[in-house]
């Protein structure tokens, strides 16, 4: 299968590309900019430069791809300065994301795989009063609608994503493991609360199961996920994998790694299991990974510093 993936110079979109590449597809990876030579398993894929806010993909490049994988959805990182972030999030995901699938329709793609978002599932109260929980719904909602016996568009609703790509930085991940290790001036503690977590392996084999079944994933948002941890266990992960048992305080206030202005159902615990027939449909995706994801993240953050 010839495959797009919209965002695919990201940590979703990037470790998709690598998977459905060893998999045997023709991948294309697009983005606003090419991969470093660091990241060779994306430097070595075919590479569109384009961004879909912009209008910059056509029917015509588009005719050429079986398959879309867009990861390419907006979030707190991608605002632009000096612009409203709930116009922005509200334009971009629930208006340009649509339109972007349309266009694929319009160029006769047949399969369209987006990575949205679970917080609409999860905490339903949040899409009133949350701007960006509501773009990511609109967003499912305008894609799905588009389903037809030629076009086969799904939404793979996540949860929080953990997981690398050989060589790539990750910013996030990398305050993470310096945490860990004591390298930042902020005491060890957790936040209240937990939530799921699915890693950027058990993603990619289920966006990749999507693709295998296209006709029966169509019209369909699927929430996905793999582990229900407690914010806690979850941090205390990144200190077992750089050699420190530690049992944190978990405190009722703020945590500079997950701050509710980001992570919004914090200090509260999200939980849940992916419905069984649908995790089946995306090819029985692997479970319990997210201890293997972290340890992955440590090997190669020591790899790059050398």
């Amino acid at each position: 299968m010839k495959i797009l993936i919209v965002g695919g110079t990201g940590l979703i979109g990037g470790h998709a590309a690598i998977h459905l590449r060893s998999l045997g597809h023709e991948v294309t990876i697009a983005g606003r900019n090419p991969p470093p030579s660091s990241i060779p398993g994306l430097a070595q894929l075919e590479f569109v430069k384009g961004d879909f806010t912009a209008g910059d993909f056509s029917v015509d490049q588009l005719s050429k791809f079986d398959a879309v994988v867009f990861a390419a959805g907006s979030d707190v990182r991608h605002v632009p300065e000096n612009t409203d972030a709930s116009h922005h999030y509200l334009h971009v995901n629930g208006t340009l994301v649509p339109d972007f699938a349309r266009l694929a329709k319009s160029a006769g793609v047949r399969h369209f795989i987006h990575i949205g978002s679970f917080y609409h599932h999860v905490a339903p109260e949040l899409v009133d009063s949350l701007p960006y929980v509501r773009s990511r719904k609109l967003a499912a909602d305008g894609l799905v609608a588009l389903a037809s016996s030629t076009f086969y568009p799904c939404s793979l609703e996540t949860p929080i994503v953990v997981g690398t790509v050989p060589g790539m930085k990750i910013p996030f991940f990398d305050a993470y493991v310096r945490y860990a290790k004591g390298e930042l001036p902020i005491p060890p503690s957790a936040p209240l609360g937990g939530t799921n977590f699915i890693s950027a392996q058990s993603l990619s084999e289920a966006i990749a199961g999507a693709l295998a079944n296209g006709p029966s994933v169509s019209g369909k948002a699927i929430l996905v996920g793999d582990e229900n941890l407690t914010f806690a266990a979850y941090i205390e992960m990144f200190f077992k994998a750089v050699g420190k048992e530690t049992q944190l305080p978990v405190l009722d206030e703020d945590h500079p790694l997950l701050p509710r202005a980001s992570f919004f159902t914090v200090p509260k615990t999200v939980s849940y299991e992916p419905v069984k027939e649908e995790w089946e449909l995306l090819g029985s995706y692997r479970r319990n990974d997210i201890r293997n994801a972290i340890a992955e993240i440590v090997e190669d953050l020591e790899r790059q510093q050398g």
